[in-house]
């Protein structure tokens, strides 16, 4: 029997009433041809003969306005254009020319992801296979080999790294890598957006330990960054390099048709407005694709949904394709597994994945011709690299987004205007975070002494090396601060936490073979590791048998359970100092210092599959402390009296939930990252009250930028709450809490018109 195509597929799924009714918007970008320009003159005749052999014979003009800029004016550049657009030639051009035309001259490039590393070097050295020359490209990351990292560190014209690596391997023994600091002549950083929130602020500084050193040794190297397509790549750039930026955003590649589709699920319980589950259609609609032989990528959420989608495909297509032919994807896989998946895909051999955002970064998986999404992936940037992956040559491609009965999901999938002509969103660092700044100040001492009157990059330092010294962590000789303990401090400073102390996570499901498998901070653990808590690990369940929170350690043991568990968290506020306010007939908004006293209190079990209540029980630990920054909302007297203390408690409760879902967003963050907490007595002015507060000590720049877009923010939420086919409030708009009662939806709706009918001035 033939084979449907993927334009007989698109007919038919327009043509079938079960399908075609749950499309709530069908988007077709056109076809695009290349624009193109001729080689520059000053490119090196191996290196063009090498391009011109692989079937490369002009540049796209983003390449060509990338090898101007780097090689020509010496300028640092960001990239910015669409998934397989070429970037990788934006940065391996210069670094190849330059190296040919000094065998002494090196390059750091720096991925986010070890996949994406091992991709990038097999690009590279094709090219320099091409060349027949002898530059020598290696990565050096966790699975580099004890015999090869010394030939690395003297050899490598082409040092490929992550962030982690550079922090805790690299700077703090930079005397075994004289011969790249010495000839530094370039700085890659690729995948720029994914560097934001408390990541970002992190290596940031990593960044300016890392210009410290090259600075040390002689050199001033030009970093090259390449993103996708975020509203400040500019900005972002200049923020974490600490230097000027040019932009370079003329796209010249070619692009197949697309067709974007927004699927809602029908909904199943009208009074709830609950929809059929994302999952469940997920698999419907990629089993009809895959049993036509259509290459396709499903993406998931979580290690869990991608284990559930994964088992149920296999299940679903076993007959015509066999289990083989669909694979999973995602964090924990070991390197070699990861390179056969990869390979099978560019080969054909592998119909169909299923994958977390880890192959959402620019990893070469070849020509897929449907993406589907299992709901909104958070940020309109993450959707488009998502949807980057089908159609990566000039095909015809199909991109599915599956919503689900979140509040975002179906603001997004009712609202398609703010995700097709809404610039993306801003990504935020606070490298002067004094959290982060001060773990970095230690491991910058380390790696070598500061001077009285040096800057950190420009940042003023001396009050901190004095507080330091202080605590008898530096020691002040001569005009120097020297680091004075016997420990080195990158090993305990995780990039991806600003908690001082992380609870390390051992599993002891083996007896023979009891290891550590991860941490977390200690905020966190309160909520994801107490006892009894459900953990996930590389797609696997754990069940944490013991928390010894003196110690700072979670036992966990590895289980099969149809559930998770969620827990209660019982936050106070205090506001300590107000930075800024405003003031409007009903109520003042506020940004400044809290200290949030939180107390997990209790836990519940939720089946995986309906997302049901099965259980619940108790948490015994002790309250933590975190001082960090916040905004807030508070509204005064008057309001009380005319609501009433049930409705306003209740439009309360509906604006967190909305903020909840709204603001990470819109500052492009984790919803973890940036907490919602409404409190009809705040404890600094004994009015009812919303904060949002950034989950980090000292704050990282979140809770401040939704105090300047308060308005516009709080629009999207009167949106979406309005958008919703619910009479009285739902899980999609207003929440599930117990406390709502019958109106909540419209006690919700005139508690943001009275907030945007007097504007904040904030924004």
């Amino acid at each position: 029997m033939r084979k449907q195509t993927l334009r007989e597929l698109i007919t038919y799924m327009k043509q079938t009433k079960e399908i075609s009714e749950n499309i709530a918007y069908w988007h077709t970008i056109d076809e695009t041809p290349a624009q193109t320009e001729d080689f520059p003159q000053t490119i090196d005749s191996r290196l063009k003969k090498a391009l011109v052999n692989r079937g490369i014979t002009q540049l796209y003009t983003h390449q060509k306005s990338a090898y101007d800029k780097a090689v020509t004016e010496g300028e640092n550049f960001v990239a910015v254009t669409p998934t397989a657009s070429g970037k990788t030639l934006c940065y391996n051009l210069p670094v190849l020319q330059s190296i040919l035309d000094n065998e002494d001259n090196r390059a750091l490039y720096i991925f986010p992801t070890k996949a994406l590393a091992q991709d990038q070097k097999s690009e590279i050295n094709e090219i320099i296979d091409e060349m027949g020359v002898q530059i020598k490209s290696y990565t050096y990351d966790g699975d580099t080999a004890p015999n090869i990292r010394q030939i690395v560190r003297k050899a490598g014209h082409v040092v490929i790294t992550n962030p982690d690596m550079l922090h805790s391997a690299m700077l703090p023994h930079h005397t075994k890598w004289v011969s790249l600091f010495e000839n530094l002549k370039y700085i890659v950083i690729d995948e720029l957006h994914t560097y934001r929130g408390v990541f970002g602020s992190h290596v940031a500084n990593v960044i300016r330990r890392l210009k410290r050193i090259a600075n040390y040794y002689g050199s001033d190297p030009v970093f090259i960054s390449t993103s996708a397509t975020i509203s400040n790549p500019k900005e972002l750039a200049e923020t974490l390099t600490g230097k000027p930026t040019a932009l370079i955003d003329n796209n010249g590649a070619p692009r197949g048709k697309k067709h974007f589709v927004f699927y809602n699920p029908p909904v199943v319980n009208e009074a709830l407005n609950l929809r059929k589950g994302a999952t469940s259609e997920v698999n419907r609609l990629a089993a009809m694709f895959l049993k036509e032989k259509i290459q396709t990528i499903v993406f998931a959420k979580s290690r869990v949904r991608v284990e559930i989608i994964l088992s149920h495909l296999q299940e679903l297509v076993k007959k015509q394709l066999g289990p083989k032919t669909i694979r999973g994807y995602r964090g924990g896989y070991l390197p070699k597994q990861r390179r056969e998946i990869e390979h099978g895909l560019r080969q054909g051999e592998i119909m169909g994945v299923v994958s977390t955002n880890a192959l959402e970064l620019g990893v070469d998986i070849g020509q897929l011709q449907v993406c589907i999404m299992t709901g909104y992936p958070g940020t309109i940037a993450s959707a488009w690299q998502q949807a980057g992956r089908a159609g990566r040559r000039k095909d015809e491609s199909l991109i599915l987004l599956v919503g689900s009965s979140t509040p975002m999901d179906q603001y997004i999938l009712q609202h398609p205007d703010y995700f097709f002509e809404k610039s993306p969103e801003t990504a935020r660092i606070h490298p002067d975070n004094l959290v982060i700044l001060v773990d970095h100040l230690k491991c910058g001492a380390f790696e070598l002494p500061f001077q009285e009157g040096e800057t950190f990059d420009g940042v003023e330092i001396e009050e901190v090396l004095e507080y330091l010294e202080e605590e008898q962590v530096l020691h002040h000789r001569g005009k120097k601060w020297y680091w004075m303990n016997d420990t080195f401090p990158a090993h305990g400073i995780s990039l991806r936490s600003a908690s001082q102390e992380n609870v390390i996570i051992i599993d002891q499901s083996d007896v023979a073979n009891v290891k550590v498998i991860g941490e977390m901070d200690r905020f966190s653990a309160m909520t994801l590791l107490h006892d009894e808590a459900i953990y996930l690990h590389q797609g696997i369940q754990y069940q944490v048998e013991e928390l010894d929170w003196e110690e700072k350690k979670a036992y966990v043991r590895e289980v099969q359970v149809e559930y998770y568990t969620d827990a209660n968290l019982a936050v106070e506020l205090k506001v300590l100092e107000m930075d800024k306010n405003s003031l409007s007939p009903s109520f003042e908004s506020g940004f400044g210092d809290v200290m949030v006293n939180a107390k997990a209190t209790i836990f519940k079990k939720i089946k995986l599959s309906t997302f049901e209540n099965i259980g619940s029980g108790p948490i015994h630990l002790p309250e933590e402390e975190l001082h960090t920054s916040s905004c807030w909302i508070s509204f005064s007297k008057d309001v009380l009296e005319r609501f009433g203390r049930e409705p306003l408690e209740q439009g309360l409760m509906g604006t967190a939930n909305v903020l909840r879902h709204v603001a990470p967003v819109h500052v492009m963050c984790d919803q973890s990252d940036l907490h919602v907490v409404p409190q009809m007595k705040a404890t600094h002015s004994e009015l009812p009250t919303i904060f949002l507060y950034d989950r980090y000590p000292g704050g990282i720049g979140l809770s401040d930028q939704v105090y300047k877009d308060f308005d516009t923010i709080l629009q999207e939420c009167r949106v979406l709450i309005k958008a919703c086919p619910c009479e009285s409030g739902c899980p999609s708009c207003v929440g599930s809490d117990l406390n709502l009662g019958e109106d909540s939806k419209n006690f919700t709706l005139r508690l943001l018109n009275l907030l945007l009918k007097e504007g904040i001035n904030g924004s």
